[in-house]
């Protein structure tokens, strides 16, 4: 496994990330195929034995209970702290991102996982609700008090990014060193703003969703697995697209053949090559995340990066919101 760290820190992370997403107590019956209590365990202990060490999560991922079985899982096999990195989000709860909101979900947050700090606290979507001022500031207090070491953000427009990271330098807060968006070979609408504007602020990319939900990992669009049935998120994210997307999974297909790899390895390997940090990987069974930590040792060559990227034409937004949803829970949630 490979190392980096995240920017402006000494805090090491591994090259690929853990999705908390597949973890916990389903809270809709749009989760029922994420991992239980035991089940998670032993993912959380195999990506450690793969050299894994970065574990990413949310207070709303199954409504609290993927922190606090990460947690308790890096507690049983007695895993220093200083040794994994931890992300966690706040967005998608009463006062999404207000300072008494943030104040209140750290806590929970710390609590669950049972650490008295976090490595990475990442805002999940942009609040339309809250001066930007009272979000930043209360995430500058966070890292001050030593709850957070460093704060991220995760699937919005470039403008909002840049404005929030604006209002951050302006006042001397801290200022965002990670984006979690919606990124992989079947959507890449933030190559147009976003990324560009991570790439010149030097904030690391740690995706969600490398894989398109599976689609990326097959030849074929449907699948016969749980979650491709019962996964209406992943659904409603990719299958309006299907007939877009399928000569781009075609080609993953045959670069995959050509190199004796599986196709969801030239996918990892492709977001590498395009200067992703940690791909955020939520794998369900032990041999997913083999071969995943496989990936890293797959380099692509600019010509078979082009290749990939040739097909692509653009698609509808998923992932940054246009204005804070009426519930908790939209059906986008990543």
């Amino acid at each position: 496994m490979k190392y980096s760290h995240i920017p402006g820190t000494d805090i090491k992370i591994s090259q690929l990330a853990v999705g908390g997403m597949s973890f916990g107590i389903p809270a809709v019956k749009t989760y029922r195929w994420i991992l239980d209590e035991d089940q998670t365990d032993q993912m959380v202990q195999h990506a450690l034995d793969l050299g894994i060490n970065f574990f990413d999560t949310a207070n709303v991922y199954g409504a609290g209970t993927s922190e606090e079985f990460i947690g308790k899982s890096l507690k049983k096999h007695q895993v220093p702290r200083d040794q994994v990195a931890i992300a966690s989000k706040v967005y998608f709860n009463d006062g999404r991102l207000s300072k008494e909101a943030i104040n209140r979900e750290i806590d929970g947050t710390l609590k669950r996982l049972g650490t008295d700090y976090l490595d990475l606290y990442i805002i999940h979507r942009f609040d339309y609700d809250h001066p930007i001022e009272e979000t930043m500031e209360a995430l500058n207090n966070l890292v001050e008090e030593g709850k957070v070491r460093a704060i991220g953000a995760s699937a919005m427009y470039g403008y909002q990014f840049q404005n929030m990271q604006h209002v951050a330098e302006k006042n001397g807060w801290h200022q965002f060193v990670a984006m979690e968006n919606h990124y992989n070979l079947l959507y890449r609408e933030d190559e147009r703003e976003l990324l560009p504007i991570c790439k010149q602020d030097g904030v690391m990319l740690m995706p969600y969703s490398p894989l398109a939900g599976g689609h990326l990992a097959r030849p074929t669009w449907n699948s016969s697995s749980k979650r491709s049935q019962v996964d209406t998120s992943a659904r409603s994210k990719y299958d309006h697209a299907e007939q877009q997307d399928l000569p781009i999974i075609k080609r993953v297909a045959g670069l995959a053949e050509k190199h004796h790899v599986k196709m969801s390895q030239i996918a990892l390997a492709w977001q590498w090559a395009k200067g992703v940090t940690a791909p955020i990987v939520g794998a369900t069974k032990e041999q997913y995340l083999d071969d995943a930590a496989q990936a890293t040792e797959i380099t692509l060559t600019p010509e078979e990066v082009a290749y990939l990227d040739e097909p692509y034409t653009a698609h509808e937004i998923v992932g940054a919101l246009d204005s804070n949803p009426a519930g908790l829970l939209p059906k986008d949630v990543k």
